[in-house]
């Protein structure tokens, strides 16, 4: 199933009003990690897939990577991309990640944040990737914790004065649809366990680097009202691999 919530008015009126889509890479939580599992890009071909309004991008080629392609469902986030920036070294490809077809050893990177928790077979992913690879490259990817994504209600537990008692973790052995509410109602993200992201990595041939769980960085849990509860469970995966 391909949803394309981000096509949908409301939702990316909802989403353009993020923090991270408003003040880029460093208002997202998970970005002072990610950051440094990236390889360096200089004189690297680089892809992302689900990438949104391109700010991992154009972060590319900030870093000196020689070519760029960016894929994503999303028209209208395709349209923001390229209106933010001109680079005649970052193509944007409008097609949904699961149908991505690149010619073999084509990249030295591919990235992705939090896009795969809204794919159904991240083994297949991993296959298409892995065929798009050059020897030696590396694969870098965020998706939302297993944790966070196993019950259809993702979120707190609150009491009856409105405080967050604690995070419900249920069904987590059951992979697969979740019908939940992420800036609007009835999103379709794809629950996987902590066990298939990285057996589907080892089984598509990859050697897994780095595995990070993040928290918030200390500027983040010091200025933002509730980060501090993002210490109380995991919201983000985090995985490095290679080719």
């Amino acid at each position: 199933m391909k949803q394309n919530k981000y096509d949908d008015l409301n939702f990316f009126s909802a989403y353009e009003k993020m923090p991270r889509s408003i003040n880029g890479l460093d208002s997202a939580g998970e970005w002072h990690i990610l950051r440094e599992m990236i390889p360096n890009l200089q004189h690297k071909d680089v892809l992302d897939l689900g990438c949104g309004f391109g700010w991992h991008c154009r972060y590319a080629r900030e870093q000196q990577a020689s070519s760029v392609i960016g894929v994503d469902l999303s028209k209208k986030m395709l349209q923001k991309a390229r209106e933010m920036a001109d680079d005649s070294a970052i193509t944007y490809i409008n097609m949904a990640i699961e149908d991505i077809s690149f010619s073999e050893s084509q990249f030295d990177v591919v990235i992705s944040s939090l896009a795969f928790h809204y794919i159904e077979s991240f083994e297949a992913i991993c296959k298409k990737v892995y065929h798009c690879l050059k020897p030696g490259g590396s694969f870098v990817f965020s998706v939302e914790h297993p944790i966070f994504t196993s019950r259809n209600e993702q979120d707190w537990h609150y009491d009856d004065e409105g405080n967050r008692l604690h995070w419900a973790v249920d069904h987590y052995q059951s992979e697969g649809l979740r019908e939940t509410t992420f800036l609007t109602e009835n999103v379709v993200k794809y629950h996987k366990t902590f066990s298939t992201y990285m057996n589907d990595l080892i089984n598509a041939g990859f050697i897994i680097k780095e595995v990070k769980e993040p928290i918030p960085s200390e500027e983040m849990l010091k200025g933002i009202p509730n980060m501090k509860d993002e210490l109380r469970r995991p919201m983000f995966l985090l995985i490095s691999s290679e080719k």
